[in-house]
């Protein structure tokens, strides 16, 4: 807001978000040079509280930035011992040999960790150079210069009024300042997502894909636990409703990852992410893993699948977008935090340069051409086609062209070209009428759970004073438009149970936002077919508390 005073901090760089790109570039600026005055804010309580990932990790991004990371302790301690992949039929499942794989597809020399850990140790790297790291602390507005560069941020706002404006006992916030400003929060960040719109930076880009990834931690007999194990399976239950697959990793200490991911770009309304989990943890493979076992912890984010043909523009003036902002996630791998490291790598050395010769607010061009000439790029560009060719040809069909395709990319070319994506995934929800209904088992408490009992392991908490931070473009849409042309489909896709559609005698039907049990996936503002809803940040701290994800 214009009128709001408020103090300002200057500093080199403003970095938002602190997951393995925001830290790696604070780590690396430090390393350049210990002089440069770097700040990281992030939402959550703390560092890591929402980072959610599988994760099978890539050590790449950490070889580059701490190369001896494994003396100084890193949480990166269970290395990949053995790489499963199967097709799931309902009863069933076929084991897929790794021999026809391409080279990239191998996990050898990676490791099973828990990325919030992993970052709460890079924040430890970071303090001990001298960056500043600010918890509780929401990013909600991006401060632009006189010529239209992005010249900061405001943080820190708390205590606004239920209709959003300012009261007694809000605190407006502070303005900080940067020469350059990183944005690195993750898929579908509020802040980025209005850089890319202000700047047109997707211009002439394939629009950016999604998927949703759902994930549950298990403690598991110790009799069944095969650490260093991963697991990866597709088919059952999906089918040819959606396209995705799970993923299960046997970390230490008897505990098991146990995910499922979903393409958003889902036809059928009907479809309900959240159950087809649920579902497919009474598959026997999975039941027979877990029986006897117990879920600690919940979480759910949105995934970046566009790829390489989906990477937008990456710097406007005095701003760049880093790791999942942009969208570097390696679709086939089911890895991103390595090259997010890498992104991070790459902008602060741009960043470096920049304001070693004495300049600021411009674009950093030298970060972009790396991204997309260096090993990010090379990264991307082998499995560019994996995506579409699933989106076009469905799951059986695609195993073949994508292989064949990885295999080619591998030799320098390939046998498709760089396929489009087409439809944004709001845009592939098709009319309700087009599509069966689909009816889901009702959960048993013991390898599945309704969406609100898991929801409350994932630590989650918004102060309810404070406004909703789901905003609708139109208020009237999700009952004139959403629940007669889609059946509602905000009540299925969000996996924490925020949407509702209530129902009572003699009276209008409701939309409720229960905006407190959101999980900050992002689903929302993606997948719903209006595009009315938009996903802002809530005041600082609040949100879920992942403890190990």
């Amino acid at each position: 807001m214009a009128d709001i005073e408020r103090e300002a901090m200057e500093y080199d760089v403003v970095i938002v978000g602190a997951g393995p790109a925001g830290l790696s570039a604070a780590i690396r600026l430090k390393q350049l040079d210990a002089d440069i005055n770097v700040v990281v804010l992030e939402k959550g309580s703390e560092v890591g509280a929402h980072i959610l990932s599988g994760a099978v990790l890539d050590p790449v991004g950490l070889d580059a930035l701490i190369p001896d990371w494994r003396e100084k302790g890193a949480p990166v301690t269970v290395p990949v011992k053995q790489d499963n992949f199967y097709m799931l039929g309902e009863a069933g499942q076929l084991r897929i040999p790794n021999f026809p794989m391409p080279p990239l597809m191998n996990n050898h020399g990676n490791y099973i960790v828990s990325m919030g850990n992993v970052c709460r140790w890079m924040a430890e790297q970071a303090e001990a150079l001298g960056v500043e790291i600010f918890p509780g602390m929401s990013c909600s507005e991006l401060v632009y210069g006189d010529n239209g560069e992005v010249k900061g941020v405001v943080a820190g706002v708390f205590g606004l009024e239920p209709d959003g404006s300012y009261g007694p006992n809000t605190e407006p916030g502070m303005e900080l300042h940067g020469k350059y400003v990183f944005l690195s929060e993750g898929v579908r960040g509020s802040l980025a997502k209005e850089v890319i719109a202000r700047y047109d930076l997707s211009k002439g880009k394939e629009p950016q894909k999604f998927g949703l990834g759902m994930k549950e931690i298990w403690e598991v007999d110790p009799s069944k636990h095969r650490e260093g194990t991963v697991t990866h399976t597709m088919g059952w239950p999906l089918g040819s409703n959606a396209g995705g697959g799970s993923f299960i990793y046997h970390l230490d200490n008897n505990q098991v990852y146990v995910g499922f991911v979903v393409h958003l770009n889902y036809k059928n309304p009907h479809l309900y992410p959240y159950m087809e989990f649920q579902r497919f943890k009474h598959h026997p493979m999975v039941a027979d893993l877990l029986k006897g076992g117990k879920r600690v912890a919940y979480g759910a984010r949105a995934i970046s699948e566009g790829g390489y043909q989906s990477m937008p523009k990456m710097v406007a003036p005095g701003v760049a977008l880093l790791g999942c902002s942009v969208g570097m996630v390696n679709v086939p791998r089911i890895k991103g935090n390595h090259n997010a490291m890498l992104s991070g790598k790459a902008a602060a050395e741009a960043a470096f340069a920049a304001i070693a010769e004495g300049r600021s607010a411009d674009e950093l061009s030298a970060y972009e051409d790396e991204v997309r000439s260096g090993a990010i790029g090379a990264d991307l560009k082998k499995v560019r086609n994996v995506k579409p060719l699933w989106s076009k040809y469905g799951l059986t069909a695609s195993l073949v062209l994508g292989g064949v395709d990885m295999w080619t990319n591998t030799l320098g070319f390939s046998l498709f070209g760089t396929q489009p994506h087409g439809k944004s995934d709001a845009e592939a929800t098709e009319p309700a009428a087009k599509h069966k209904p689909i009816d889901y088992p009702k959960p048993d408490g013991k390898l599945s759970f309704d969406r609100l009992t898991n929801v409350s392991f994932s630590m989650t908490n918004h102060e309810e004073s404070q406004p909703a931070h789901l905003k609708l473009l139109d208020a009237s849409i999700p009952v004139s438009v959403n629940l007669p042309k889609y059946a509602g489909p905000s009540a299925r896709y969000c996996p924490a149970g925020v949407y509702e559609f209530v129902e009572e005698e003699g009276k209008d039907t409701r939309f409720v936002i229960n905006f407190q049990n959101c999980v900050h996936c992002k689903t929302c503002d993606i997948k719903d077919p209006s595009q009315n809803i938009n996903w802002t940040t809530p005041q600082g701290g609040d949100g879920p508390n992942y403890p190990n994800m």
